[in-house]
Protein backbone atom coordinates (compact mmCIF):
# COMPACT_ATOMS: atom_id res chain seq x y z
CA UNK A 1 0.00 0.00 0.00
CA UNK A 2 1.11 3.50 -0.61
CA UNK A 3 1.44 5.71 2.33
CA UNK A 4 -1.89 7.64 1.81
CA UNK A 5 -3.72 3.95 1.63
CA UNK A 6 -1.69 2.79 5.06
CA UNK A 7 -2.90 5.89 6.67
CA UNK A 8 -6.33 5.86 5.42
CA UNK A 9 -6.78 2.46 6.72
CA UNK A 10 -5.03 2.83 10.12
CA UNK A 11 -5.40 6.22 11.20
CA UNK A 12 -8.15 7.75 12.69
CA UNK A 13 -10.14 10.08 10.18
CA UNK A 14 -10.25 13.14 11.63
CA UNK A 15 -7.47 15.02 8.94
CA UNK A 16 -8.74 16.08 5.73
CA UNK A 17 -5.41 15.67 4.51
CA UNK A 18 -3.90 17.10 0.99
CA UNK A 19 -2.35 14.43 -1.52
CA UNK A 20 1.11 15.62 -0.58
CA UNK A 21 3.59 13.35 1.61
CA UNK A 22 6.45 15.70 2.72
CA UNK A 23 10.07 13.46 3.82
CA UNK A 24 12.50 16.15 4.54
CA UNK A 25 13.10 20.11 4.45
CA UNK A 26 15.34 22.66 5.48
CA UNK A 27 14.34 26.05 6.99
CA UNK A 28 11.09 27.36 5.09
CA UNK A 29 11.83 24.48 2.16
CA UNK A 30 10.13 21.34 2.43
CA UNK A 31 10.22 18.55 0.23
CA UNK A 32 7.59 15.73 -1.05
CA UNK A 33 8.55 11.80 -1.40
CA UNK A 34 8.44 12.83 -5.36
CA UNK A 35 11.25 15.17 -5.20
CA UNK A 36 8.70 18.55 -5.29
CA UNK A 37 9.76 21.80 -2.99
CA UNK A 38 7.17 23.94 -1.35
CA UNK A 39 7.77 26.66 0.52
CA UNK A 40 6.46 26.31 3.74
CA UNK A 41 3.70 29.55 4.63
CA UNK A 42 1.93 27.28 7.78
CA UNK A 43 5.02 25.77 10.11
CA UNK A 44 3.28 23.24 10.64
CA UNK A 45 0.49 25.69 12.16
CA UNK A 46 2.90 27.77 13.52
CA UNK A 47 5.05 25.57 15.14
CA UNK A 48 8.34 25.38 13.50
CA UNK A 49 9.65 28.68 14.73
CA UNK A 50 12.63 28.40 13.26
CA UNK A 51 12.20 26.27 10.40
CA UNK A 52 12.71 22.52 9.51
CA UNK A 53 16.06 20.65 11.09
CA UNK A 54 16.84 24.35 12.08
CA UNK A 55 20.39 23.63 13.12
CA UNK A 56 20.77 24.70 16.56
CA UNK A 57 17.08 23.21 17.91
CA UNK A 58 18.64 20.01 16.23
CA UNK A 59 22.20 19.93 18.12
CA UNK A 60 19.56 21.10 21.89
CA UNK A 61 17.53 18.02 21.02
CA UNK A 62 20.12 15.57 20.23
CA UNK A 63 22.73 16.69 22.74
CA UNK A 64 19.34 16.35 25.59
CA UNK A 65 18.66 13.35 24.27
CA UNK A 66 22.08 11.39 24.37
CA UNK A 67 21.74 12.57 28.67
CA UNK A 68 18.22 11.26 29.24
CA UNK A 69 14.88 11.61 27.11
CA UNK A 70 12.67 11.97 30.09
CA UNK A 71 12.47 11.76 33.90
CA UNK A 72 9.38 12.05 35.96
CA UNK A 73 8.42 14.84 37.64
CA UNK A 74 9.81 13.21 40.91
CA UNK A 75 13.29 14.38 40.19
CA UNK A 76 14.32 17.85 38.77
CA UNK A 77 16.01 18.40 35.14
CA UNK A 78 17.66 21.12 34.40
CA UNK A 79 16.01 22.31 30.84
CA UNK A 80 12.88 22.15 32.65
CA UNK A 81 13.98 24.90 35.65
CA UNK A 82 16.02 26.55 32.89
CA UNK A 83 13.36 27.26 30.74
CA UNK A 84 11.00 28.17 33.39
CA UNK A 85 13.51 30.39 34.23
CA UNK A 86 14.02 31.79 31.02
CA UNK A 87 10.50 32.53 30.33
CA UNK A 88 9.78 33.99 33.97
CA UNK A 89 12.69 36.67 33.23
CA UNK A 90 11.43 37.31 29.90
CA UNK A 91 7.48 37.98 30.92
CA UNK A 92 7.84 39.18 34.43
CA UNK A 93 5.11 36.12 35.28
CA UNK A 94 6.78 34.17 38.84
CA UNK A 95 5.90 30.16 38.27
CA UNK A 96 5.52 28.00 35.16
CA UNK A 97 3.22 24.70 35.30
CA UNK A 98 4.55 22.58 31.83
CA UNK A 99 1.80 20.72 29.88
CA UNK A 100 2.00 18.88 26.19
CA UNK A 101 -0.24 20.82 24.64
CA UNK A 102 -2.56 24.47 23.79
CA UNK A 103 -5.14 22.40 25.38
CA UNK A 104 -3.22 21.50 28.32
CA UNK A 105 -1.97 24.91 29.24
CA UNK A 106 -4.99 26.06 28.55
CA UNK A 107 -6.90 23.34 31.50
CA UNK A 108 -4.08 24.76 33.88
CA UNK A 109 -5.14 28.09 33.54
CA UNK A 110 -9.11 27.40 33.97
CA UNK A 111 -7.76 25.51 36.98
CA UNK A 112 -5.25 28.15 38.32
CA UNK A 113 -8.79 30.63 37.69
CA UNK A 114 -11.43 28.86 39.63
CA UNK A 115 -8.77 27.22 42.21
CA UNK A 116 -8.56 31.24 43.14
CA UNK A 117 -11.72 31.63 42.93
CA UNK A 118 -12.54 28.99 45.60
CA UNK A 119 -10.03 29.77 48.14
CA UNK A 120 -11.11 33.42 47.85
CA UNK A 121 -14.61 32.07 48.56
CA UNK A 122 -13.34 30.11 51.41
CA UNK A 123 -12.40 32.80 53.17
CA UNK A 124 -15.80 34.67 53.40
CA UNK A 125 -18.15 32.28 53.02
CA UNK A 126 -16.44 28.93 54.77
CA UNK A 127 -17.63 25.93 54.18
CA UNK A 128 -20.62 26.70 51.20
CA UNK A 129 -20.96 25.40 48.12
CA UNK A 130 -18.70 27.88 46.06
CA UNK A 131 -20.93 30.09 43.60
CA UNK A 132 -18.31 31.97 41.81
CA UNK A 133 -16.85 29.29 39.09
CA UNK A 134 -17.99 30.51 35.68
CA UNK A 135 -14.96 31.13 33.29
CA UNK A 136 -16.13 33.78 30.06
CA UNK A 137 -14.50 33.60 26.95
CA UNK A 138 -15.09 35.27 23.52
CA UNK A 139 -17.52 34.37 20.73
CA UNK A 140 -14.88 33.16 17.75
CA UNK A 141 -12.60 32.06 19.83
CA UNK A 142 -10.95 28.60 19.90
CA UNK A 143 -9.22 27.07 23.23
CA UNK A 144 -8.49 23.43 22.32
CA UNK A 145 -10.34 20.09 21.47
CA UNK A 146 -10.64 18.52 25.18
CA UNK A 147 -14.07 18.46 26.64
CA UNK A 148 -13.67 21.39 28.88
CA UNK A 149 -11.30 23.64 26.14
CA UNK A 150 -14.15 22.63 23.83
CA UNK A 151 -16.55 24.18 26.16
CA UNK A 152 -14.30 27.42 26.33
CA UNK A 153 -14.16 27.72 22.99
CA UNK A 154 -16.80 30.12 21.28
CA UNK A 155 -17.97 28.39 18.62
CA UNK A 156 -21.43 26.34 18.56
CA UNK A 157 -19.67 24.43 15.70
CA UNK A 158 -17.67 22.90 17.91
CA UNK A 159 -19.98 21.83 20.54
CA UNK A 160 -22.87 20.06 18.61
CA UNK A 161 -21.34 16.70 18.89
CA UNK A 162 -19.87 16.54 22.30
CA UNK A 163 -22.77 16.88 24.64
CA UNK A 164 -22.80 17.43 27.65
CA UNK A 165 -19.94 19.84 27.52
CA UNK A 166 -17.97 20.57 31.08
CA UNK A 167 -20.28 23.01 32.72
CA UNK A 168 -19.48 26.53 34.02
CA UNK A 169 -18.40 28.95 30.48
CA UNK A 170 -20.16 31.66 29.16
CA UNK A 171 -19.44 33.63 25.96
CA UNK A 172 -19.39 36.78 25.47
CA UNK A 173 -18.80 39.74 22.30
CA UNK A 174 -15.16 40.20 21.45
CA UNK A 175 -14.59 43.88 21.86
CA UNK A 176 -17.83 44.73 23.58
CA UNK A 177 -16.63 45.41 27.21
CA UNK A 178 -20.79 46.55 28.34
CA UNK A 179 -21.26 42.54 27.21
CA UNK A 180 -18.83 41.62 30.57
CA UNK A 181 -20.06 43.86 32.04
CA UNK A 182 -23.72 42.70 31.59
CA UNK A 183 -22.95 38.37 32.09
CA UNK A 184 -20.92 39.75 35.27
CA UNK A 185 -24.20 41.42 36.79
CA UNK A 186 -26.40 37.54 35.86
CA UNK A 187 -23.33 35.28 37.27
CA UNK A 188 -20.23 35.48 39.26
CA UNK A 189 -17.15 34.96 37.04
CA UNK A 190 -14.01 33.44 38.25
CA UNK A 191 -11.90 33.65 35.17
CA UNK A 192 -12.18 35.71 31.36
CA UNK A 193 -9.67 33.93 28.69
CA UNK A 194 -9.21 36.36 25.25
CA UNK A 195 -6.96 35.70 22.61
CA UNK A 196 -5.54 38.83 21.78
CA UNK A 197 -5.56 37.64 17.86
CA UNK A 198 -8.40 35.38 17.27
CA UNK A 199 -7.09 32.39 14.84
CA UNK A 200 -8.96 29.89 14.14
CA UNK A 201 -12.08 32.07 14.46
CA UNK A 202 -10.40 33.96 11.39
CA UNK A 203 -6.90 35.50 12.67
CA UNK A 204 -8.71 38.86 14.08
CA UNK A 205 -6.64 41.07 16.45
CA UNK A 206 -9.36 42.21 19.17
CA UNK A 207 -9.16 46.26 20.19
CA UNK A 208 -6.27 47.45 22.05
CA UNK A 209 -9.03 49.50 24.14
CA UNK A 210 -10.91 46.11 25.04
CA UNK A 211 -8.32 44.00 25.70
CA UNK A 212 -7.59 46.99 28.54
CA UNK A 213 -11.10 47.25 29.55
CA UNK A 214 -11.01 43.79 29.94
CA UNK A 215 -7.81 43.96 32.53
CA UNK A 216 -9.45 47.15 34.21
CA UNK A 217 -12.55 45.42 34.65
CA UNK A 218 -10.94 42.06 35.68
CA UNK A 219 -8.11 43.84 38.40
CA UNK A 220 -11.41 46.06 39.48
CA UNK A 221 -13.20 42.62 40.35
CA UNK A 222 -10.30 40.53 41.14
CA UNK A 223 -11.11 38.09 38.87
CA UNK A 224 -8.36 36.14 36.73
CA UNK A 225 -7.30 37.47 33.39
CA UNK A 226 -5.93 34.68 31.47
CA UNK A 227 -4.54 35.46 27.68
CA UNK A 228 -4.56 32.09 25.52
CA UNK A 229 -1.03 32.44 23.36
CA UNK A 230 -0.56 29.09 22.06
CA UNK A 231 -0.80 30.19 18.70
CA UNK A 232 0.11 33.97 19.09
CA UNK A 233 3.00 33.57 21.61
CA UNK A 234 6.71 32.85 21.28
CA UNK A 235 7.50 36.00 18.94
CA UNK A 236 4.65 35.19 16.19
CA UNK A 237 3.05 39.13 16.32
CA UNK A 238 6.47 40.35 16.48
CA UNK A 239 6.71 40.66 20.47
CA UNK A 240 7.47 37.58 22.02
CA UNK A 241 3.77 37.17 23.48
CA UNK A 242 0.77 39.22 21.68
CA UNK A 243 -0.31 40.71 25.11
CA UNK A 244 2.67 43.04 24.93
CA UNK A 245 1.49 44.70 22.08
CA UNK A 246 -1.61 45.75 24.33
CA UNK A 247 -0.19 47.32 27.08
CA UNK A 248 -1.10 44.90 29.80
CA UNK A 249 -0.23 42.08 31.73
CA UNK A 250 -2.51 39.35 32.38
CA UNK A 251 -2.54 37.33 35.65
CA UNK A 252 -2.03 33.90 33.39
CA UNK A 253 -1.05 33.06 30.14
CA UNK A 254 -1.21 29.88 28.29
CA UNK A 255 1.25 28.77 25.49
CA UNK A 256 2.23 25.96 23.21
CA UNK A 257 2.59 25.59 19.48
CA UNK A 258 5.79 27.09 18.55
CA UNK A 259 7.92 27.33 21.69
CA UNK A 260 9.73 24.00 21.39
CA UNK A 261 10.26 24.53 17.67
CA UNK A 262 8.00 21.35 16.38
CA UNK A 263 8.17 18.97 20.03
CA UNK A 264 5.19 18.71 22.01
CA UNK A 265 5.25 21.20 24.79
CA UNK A 266 3.13 23.22 26.71
CA UNK A 267 3.40 26.24 29.25
CA UNK A 268 0.75 27.76 31.70
CA UNK A 269 2.70 31.26 32.89
CA UNK A 270 1.38 32.13 36.80
CA UNK A 271 1.51 35.67 37.82
CA UNK A 272 3.06 36.85 41.20
CA UNK A 273 -1.43 37.03 42.41
CA UNK A 274 -1.58 33.13 41.32
CA UNK A 275 1.75 31.62 41.53
CA UNK A 276 1.08 29.61 45.11
CA UNK A 277 -2.29 29.05 43.98
CA UNK A 278 -1.58 25.31 42.86
CA UNK A 279 -0.01 23.15 46.00
CA UNK A 280 1.20 19.66 45.84
CA UNK A 281 -0.75 17.09 44.06
CA UNK A 282 -3.43 19.90 43.04
CA UNK A 283 -2.08 19.01 39.00
CA UNK A 284 0.37 17.14 37.28
CA UNK A 285 1.62 15.79 33.64
CA UNK A 286 3.92 12.72 33.31
CA UNK A 287 4.96 14.32 30.13
CA UNK A 288 4.98 17.81 31.17
CA UNK A 289 8.32 19.21 31.29
CA UNK A 290 10.32 16.55 29.38
CA UNK A 291 14.01 17.54 29.19
CA UNK A 292 14.03 16.70 25.42
CA UNK A 293 11.26 19.17 25.14
CA UNK A 294 12.24 22.17 27.31
CA UNK A 295 16.37 21.99 25.88
CA UNK A 296 14.45 22.15 22.05
CA UNK A 297 12.17 25.43 23.59
CA UNK A 298 15.43 26.69 25.00
CA UNK A 299 17.47 27.42 21.99
CA UNK A 300 13.88 28.76 20.48
CA UNK A 301 13.13 30.98 23.70
CA UNK A 302 17.11 32.35 23.80
CA UNK A 303 16.82 33.48 20.16
CA UNK A 304 13.66 35.83 19.95
CA UNK A 305 15.29 38.76 20.82
CA UNK A 306 14.42 42.18 19.90
CA UNK A 307 16.22 42.06 16.43
CA UNK A 308 14.21 38.86 15.33
CA UNK A 309 10.87 40.54 16.86
CA UNK A 310 11.76 43.63 14.75
CA UNK A 311 12.76 41.86 11.44
CA UNK A 312 9.02 39.39 12.36
CA UNK A 313 7.59 43.24 11.92
CA UNK A 314 9.40 44.22 8.99
CA UNK A 315 7.95 41.11 7.01
CA UNK A 316 4.46 41.74 8.70
CA UNK A 317 4.48 44.70 6.97
CA UNK A 318 5.71 43.92 3.81
CA UNK A 319 2.66 41.10 3.51
CA UNK A 320 0.23 43.49 4.41
CA UNK A 321 1.49 46.02 1.83
CA UNK A 322 1.42 43.21 -0.47
CA UNK A 323 -1.69 41.71 -0.28
CA UNK A 324 -3.74 45.27 0.35
CA UNK A 325 -5.87 46.45 -2.66
CA UNK A 326 -4.10 43.21 -4.30
CA UNK A 327 -6.45 41.69 -7.07
CA UNK A 328 -8.80 38.79 -5.89
CA UNK A 329 -8.22 40.37 -2.60
CA UNK A 330 -10.94 41.64 0.10
CA UNK A 331 -9.31 42.24 3.28
CA UNK A 332 -6.00 41.65 4.74
CA UNK A 333 -6.38 40.94 8.72
CA UNK A 334 -3.74 40.11 11.63
CA UNK A 335 -0.34 40.48 13.57
CA UNK A 336 3.37 40.25 12.73
CA UNK A 337 3.36 36.95 10.90
CA UNK A 338 -0.47 35.42 11.51
CA UNK A 339 -2.01 36.95 8.43
CA UNK A 340 -5.67 36.49 7.91
CA UNK A 341 -6.43 36.73 3.41
CA UNK A 342 -9.80 37.04 2.61
CA UNK A 343 -10.40 36.23 -1.10
CA UNK A 344 -12.96 36.59 -3.75
CA UNK A 345 -12.61 33.34 -4.35
CA UNK A 346 -13.23 30.30 -2.09
CA UNK A 347 -10.15 30.14 0.01
CA UNK A 348 -9.78 25.87 -0.71
CA UNK A 349 -9.11 27.44 -4.80
CA UNK A 350 -6.42 29.39 -3.95
CA UNK A 351 -4.71 26.98 -1.41
CA UNK A 352 -5.25 24.34 -4.22
CA UNK A 353 -3.30 26.51 -7.27
CA UNK A 354 -0.82 27.76 -3.80
CA UNK A 355 0.21 24.22 -3.61
CA UNK A 356 0.36 23.44 -7.53
CA UNK A 357 3.23 26.01 -7.51
CA UNK A 358 4.97 25.02 -4.46
CA UNK A 359 3.91 27.30 -2.03
CA UNK A 360 1.88 25.77 1.05
CA UNK A 361 -0.65 27.65 3.25
CA UNK A 362 -3.39 27.35 5.93
CA UNK A 363 -7.07 28.62 6.09
CA UNK A 364 -8.98 29.56 8.72
CA UNK A 365 -12.52 30.36 8.34
CA UNK A 366 -12.77 31.13 5.15
CA UNK A 367 -9.68 32.99 4.95
CA UNK A 368 -6.30 32.00 3.41
CA UNK A 369 -3.92 32.13 6.14
CA UNK A 370 -0.03 31.92 6.69
CA UNK A 371 2.11 31.93 9.31
CA UNK A 372 5.52 31.25 7.79
CA UNK A 373 8.92 30.74 10.01
CA UNK A 374 9.93 33.44 11.73
CA UNK A 375 13.14 33.36 10.35
CA UNK A 376 11.94 32.95 6.70
CA UNK A 377 14.27 34.61 4.60
CA UNK A 378 13.01 37.79 2.51
CA UNK A 379 14.03 36.42 -0.70
CA UNK A 380 11.97 33.04 -0.13
CA UNK A 381 9.36 35.08 1.50
CA UNK A 382 8.54 37.27 -1.67
CA UNK A 383 8.76 34.23 -3.31
CA UNK A 384 5.77 32.82 -1.64
CA UNK A 385 4.07 36.05 -1.18
CA UNK A 386 3.87 36.36 -5.47
CA UNK A 387 3.08 33.03 -5.81
CA UNK A 388 -0.31 33.37 -3.58
CA UNK A 389 -0.87 36.81 -5.16
CA UNK A 390 -1.41 35.45 -8.66
CA UNK A 391 -3.70 32.52 -7.18
CA UNK A 392 -5.86 34.82 -5.91
CA UNK A 393 -6.80 36.80 -9.17
CA UNK A 394 -9.76 35.49 -10.26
Amino acid sequence: MSIFETDKKYVAATYKRFPVEIVSGKGSIVTDVDGKEYIDMGSGIGVTAFGIADDEWQKAVTDQIGRVQHMSNLYYTEPCAKLAEALCEKTGMKKVFFGNSGAEANECAIKVARKYAADKWKETHGDEPCERYTIVTLRNSFHGRTLTTLAATGQDHFHELFQPLTPGFAHVAANDIDDLKKLAAEVQIAGVIIECVQGEGGVLPLTKEYVQEVRKFTEENDIIMIVDEVQTGNGRTGELYAYMNFGITPDVVSTAKGLAGGLPLGATLLSEKVQDVLGFGDHGSTFGGNPVSCAAALSIISRIDRNLLDEVKEKSRFVFDSFEGAEGVESVAGMGLMVGIKTVKPAGEVLAKCMENGVLCLTAKDKVRLLPALNIPMDVLKKAVEVIKEACKQ
